[in-house]
């Protein structure tokens, strides 16, 4: 005859409301007793830490005790919740993650130390990577890129046109692939061959070779910047991310500066060997993204829980830090344990995520932000080098104006996560870039040309919310698929802001 069934276990807690205390954990079964001792999460946020006013962008933080408990309150501290919040069994960081683990503040200092080199500095030099070869054809413009090539200002438009459809047709599927196959795979994949196409540019003859290769480009490079946030958001909580993305877009704007630098020696090799020196800028910048998309096939690593291979036997992280790193992370979000990191999105999914409404108005800030200086952005050398700047001094001149845009940014998106206000900083924008409008509108064509590159470098300079708005798209992105699609929508949103601000300016409109 059978035996009975054996009693399942239950699990009584006696909740302290203390910071820091310690709770009686009583599990009982048929055959034993065992009672231990764990300790609570941290208290709570005081509403004085973070206050949604003004006033508290200037109030420094207290300071945390270094071995004071870190853990952060949840779902899973309450047994009735924590049942409907439980990873999925083929979460791929399933065996770290343990409702009781606790830690201290000074592990988790340490644990995002190690984040930040591994994760946040490599996604800021993969974006430099990116924006130096989608955007060098600004630098080539001041080496007479389009007389060279027969090109018109209306090819030019075409040309910028093609490239952002592109980018924004290969957002989604290239999304999609990323998380069938892990961003760990397909990204050093998208940069090796785009950085190939970027390099053959050395030998463009005309108008078809420059369309096409500006459609190849942006087609392998389309849906990098969502698949770098999707993976970026395995190792960040939702409060960590918006400033890391601020790091990851000053990787863009720094490239605006670095770029002209490169571009002022490169360009001075016209003639060597009978070629223009735009074509050395394509080939050789094209061969340094090379050398970062290999090497970045080394740097990633699929999760947290997953960062050893043959090259790096020891990982990056201990036990401890990897149960750290999956417990505050699903603590934080636990909607991030519902899919594993290579499983495909459906289309019922997909559709799902796309009919998600709460996002459409984060989508619609994607399209109008930036359109008041995307022109001025864009034609900014062809200005600079029509008001008489020769070719050396407008790269150079280009710089002060993304160096000012780096620190608005991350000034901005910095007091946007102070004051957590996201709406009304956005409309800070605008406001930034209206009375320079009607300056560059109403002045007459006789005030000099340092008098209008000045008022061009401080429209340019404007504190784009970008990096603000992304990490709002994820935050509000409450399923791991919707994160997934929401990303690649907004920047195709951003995609098509660009298409818009591409052809506002036309050959009979040419700027002064």
């Amino acid at each position: 005859m059978a035996s009975p069934e054996k009693e399942p276990a239950v699990l009584d807690t006696i909740h302290d409301k203390r910071p820091n205390s310690k709770v009686s954990t009583r599990r009982t079964d048929s055959e034993n007793t065992v009672t231990r001792d764990i300790e609570t999460v941290a208290a709570p946020l005081r509403v004085e830490e973070t206050p949604p006013a003004l006033s508290s962008i200037w109030k420094r933080r207290p300071k945390h005790d270094p071995n004071a408990i870190a853990t952060q309150p949840s779902v899973y501290d309450d047994p009735k919740q924590a049942k409907f919040f439980q990873p999925l069994s083929t979460y791929e960081n399933i065996h770290r993650f343990d409702p009781n683990e606790r830690w201290t503040w000074a592990e988790e200092h340490n644990v995002l130390k190690k984040i930040e080199w591994r994760v946040a500095a490599w996604a800021a030099i993969a974006f430099f990577a990116l924006d130096l070869d989608r955007s060098n054809i600004s630098q080539a413009n001041t080496d007479n890129f389009l007389d060279d090539l027969g090109l018109t200002t209306n090819d030019y438009n075409l040309g910028n046109t093609v490239s952002k459809t592109a980018f924004l047709l290969a957002e989604l599927p290239s999304q999609l692939i990323s998380k069938k196959i892990g961003p760990d795979r397909w990204i050093p994949a998208q940069m090796i061959l785009w950085s190939i196409v970027a390099a053959s540019q050395f030998w463009l003859t005309g108008r078809k070779s420059f369309l096409a290769t500006r459609a190849l480009l942006a087609l392998l490079q389309g849906g990098f910047i969502p698949d770098v946030i999707l993976y970026m958001s395995y190792f960040y909580k939702s409060t960590e991310l918006p400033f890391r993305l601020a790091i990851f877009w000053m990787a863009n704007r720094l490239t605006d500066v670095i770029a002209p630098l490169l571009a002022y020696g490169l360009l001075r090799l016209r003639d060597y060997h009978g070629y223009e020196g735009w074509r050395w800028l394509f080939l050789i910048e094209g061969i340094l993204t090379l050398a970062i998309g290999i090497w970045s096939i080394f740097m990633m690593a699929p999760s947290p829980t997953q960062t050893k291979a043959w090259w790096r036997p020891k990982g990056w992280f201990t036990e401890r830090e990897e149960k750290i790193m999956v417990n505050r992370i699903l603590r934080d979000d636990p909607s991030k344990g519902d899919m594993h990191n290579r499983q495909a999105i459906t289309f019922g999914l997909l559709w799902k995520s796309i009919c998600d409404f709460d996002l459409w108005p984060i989508y619609a800030l994607g399209i109008t932000f930036g359109i008041p200086a995307g022109p001025s952005d864009q034609y900014l050398t062809l200005t600079l080098r029509q008001l008489g700047f020769d070719t050396f001094n407008s790269n150079l001149l280009s710089i002060p104006a993304q160096i000012g845009t780096t620190v608005n940014m991350l000034v901005f998106t910095y007091i946007s996560e102070k004051i957590n206000q996201r709406s009304l900083m956005g409309l800070f924008v605008q406001i930034w870039f209206l009375p320079c409008l009607i300056a560059m509108a109403v002045l007459p064509d006789s005030i000099s040309r340092w008098s209008r590159y000045a008022l061009v470098t401080v429209l340019l300079s404007y504190p784009t919310p970008h990096p603000m708005q992304v990490g709002w798209c994820s935050r509000n992105s409450n399923t791991v698929r919707t994160r997934t699609v929401s990303a690649a929508l907004y920047n195709m949103s951003v995609q098509l802001q660009a298409i818009i601000y591409s052809n506002i300016y036309q050959d009979d409109d040419k700027p002064l």
